[in-house]
C-alpha cells in the first residue's frame, strides 16, 4: 500500500487538543505518519496521491463502549458482518461487544469462539466484554483473571444487573486487584418489576407499569459505598434521570474516581417521543422526561458523564411488532450514533470538542485501548464528516440487519462522507 495524502481538512483530535485546518499522511502499514497544518498541499512529494477534503471535518474513528451483537446464536438480527457494515456507516471503527449472546461469553471456549468469528467476518476492531456472573445468574463469579489473559476488555452482564449486594461486594473487591475494568448496568429488579416505561404521568395515561428513577439511583448509590471500600476500575453503563446525576456529581466531588456513560437515545428522547404506543422506543433504561433528559446533556457538557454510546440493540420486526408489554426492549443505533450525536451540536446543546471527546478519546481512555486517537504511529481509523448535510433517516436504507431504529424520518444534518480501518477506506457513502 502506498502512503495516502488527506489535505484541506478540519481535524479534531481531542486527545491531542487539536483542531486546525490541515492534512494527514498513511504510510504504507496503515499507521498515522504526521497530522496537522503542517501537511499541506505545498509540501508534499510533487507525484503523491493526494484526497481533497474540501474541508470537510477529519475525526477518529468513534469508540463505541455499548454495542449487542447477534451472535452466537442470534445472528437472525445481527452479525459481525452486518454489525461491521453499520458501524462504519456511522464512522465507528471499534465497538465493545456485549456478552449477552446465546451461549453467554462466560468462558475462554466462547472468547476464542468469538475471537475468531469477529477476525473472519468483521472489518471493524471487536472488543468483547464477558460477564461479570456466570450465566449472567448474579451468584457465581466469573474467572476475570483468565478471561483478561484471553482478551476480555471489560466485565458487564449487560442487559442484566447484579442485585445480590454480597456477590456485588466481592466483584469490585477482586478487580480492584486484578485490575479488571467493571461495567454495571444499574437497575434494581423488585423496584423495576414489570415496568416498561418511566415512572409518571405518561406512563399512568397509557396504562402501563412504569419504572421509577429511583430503581436506578439505588444500585448507582450501592456501588459506589463499595467504591469506598473496594478502589476498582468502575463504569455506569448508562445513566437516565437527573436525581443519579445529583448522586454522580456528589461523589466525583467527594474525590471517588469512576467512570459514567449514557446512551445517545436518552440524550436525544424523552417519554413524550413514545406517543401511543411506538414500541421501537421501549428501551432500558428508559427514555424519561424532558427535565431529565437536559440534566444528562448538562452532565456531558460538564464532564460529569464520560462517554456516549448507542446502546445498539438490533431486533427483529416480530419482536417488535407486538404490544408494547410484550415486545422486545432495544434499538439499533450503531451508524447513527454520530449524526444524532451531532445534532447536539448543531443546537447549541453541547461543544463540538466534547462531542467528540466522547465517542473518541474518552471511551478509548477508559478501555485502556490505543484507539480514538490521531497519534503518530497509531492504526489510521478515522472518520470524515460532512458537518452539515442534511438528511434523514430511512430505517430501509440502514445497513444493520435489523432496523429497529427509534429515530424513522427524523431530519438530521452531518452525515459520514468516508471511514477508514487501518488506512484502508472501508466505507464511502454515495
Amino acid at each position: 500500500m502506498r502512503d495516502k495524502y488527506l489535505i484541506n481538512a478540519r481535524i479534531i483530535d481531542p486527545k491531542n487538543d487539536l483542531d486546525e485546518m490541515g492534512g494527514l499522511i498513511i504510510d504504507s502499514k496503515g499507521l498515522i505518519k504526521a497530522v496537522g497544518k503542517k501537511v499541506s498541499n505545498g509540501n508534499l512529494p510533487a507525484g503523491a496521491s493526494k484526497i481533497d477534503l474540501k474541508k470537510q471535518l477529519l475525526i477518529p474513528g468513534l469508540v463505541d463502549m455499548r454495542v449487542f451483537v447477534g451472535e452466537p446464536g442470534y445472528e437472525y438480527k445481527e452479525n459481525f458482518r452486518t454489525l461491521s457494515n453499520a458501524a462504519l456507516s456511522g464512522g465507528v471503527t471499534s465497538v465493545v461487544s456485549m456478552p449477552n449472546t446465546s451461549p453467554v461469553i462466560d468462558n475462554v471456549s466462547m472468547v476464542d469462539f468469538l475471537k475468531r468469528r469477529g477476525r473472519d467476518k468483521s472489518r471493524i476492531n471487536i472488543f468483547p466484554a464477558a460477564t461479570l456472573t456466570k450465566n449472567t445468574e448474579g451468584k457465581q463469579m466469573t474467572e476475570f483473571g483468565l478471561l483478561k489473559r484471553k482478551g476480555i476488555i471489560g466485565f458487564t452482564d449487560g442487559i442484566k444487573t447484579v442485585q445480590d449486594p454480597q456477590v456485588m461486594a466481592r466483584i469490585m473487591n477482586l478487580a480492584s486487584q486484578s485490575e479488571a475494568l467493571i461495567m454495571q448496568h444499574a437497575e434494581d429488579n423488585i423496584l423495576s418489576k414489570n415496568g416498561l416505561i418511566n415512572e409518571g404521568e405518561i406512563s399512568t395515561r397509557l396504562g402501563l407499569q412504569g419504572i421509577p428513577f429511583l430503581a436506578e439511583k439505588i444500585i448507582v448509590e450501592r456501588d459506589l459505598a463499595f467504591l469506598e471500600e473496594y478502589f476498582c476500575r468502575y463504569h455506569i453503563s448508562q445513566v437516565s434521570s437527573e436525581k443519579t446525576i445529583s448522586v454522580i456529581r456528589r461523589a466525583k466531588k467527594e474525590g471517588k474516581v469512576f467512570t459514567t456513560g449514557v446512551s445517545i437515545n436518552n440524550l436525544s428522547l424523552n417519554e413524550n417521543d413514545i406517543g401511543d404506543f411506538r414500541t421501537f422506543l421501549k428501551l432500558s433504561p428508559p427514555l424519561r422526561t424532558e427535565n431529565d433528559r437536559k440534566a444528562l446533556v448538562q452532565a456531558v457538557n460538564d464532564g460529569i458523564i464520560d462517554v456516549i454510546v448507542s446502546d445498539h440493540k438490533p431486533q427483529d420486526e416480530e419482536s417488535k411488532r407486538l404490544t408494547f408489554a410484550q415486545a422486545a426492549t432495544g434499538a439499533s443505533g450503531v451508524e447513527t450514533l454520530l449524526p444524532l450525536a451531532l445534532e447536539l451540536f448543531h443546537n447549541k446543546s453541547i461543544k463540538l470538542k466534547r462531542l467528540i471527546s466522547s465517542i473518541t478519546s474518552n471511551p478509548a481512555k477508559i478501555l485502556g485501548v490505543n484507539k480514538g486517537n490521531l497519534d503518530k504511529g497509531s492504526d489510521a481509523d478515522l472518520c470524515i464528516v460532512d458537518l452539515d448535510k442534511k438528511w434523514t433517516v430511512d430505517k430501509d436504507k440502514l445497513k444493520s440487519k435489523s432496523k429497529n431504529t427509534p429515530i424513522e424520518n427524523r431530519k438530521l444534518q452531518g452525515q459520514v462522507l468516508k471511514t477508514f480501518v487501518k488506512g484502508e477506506l472501508a466505507y464511502e457513502g454515495i
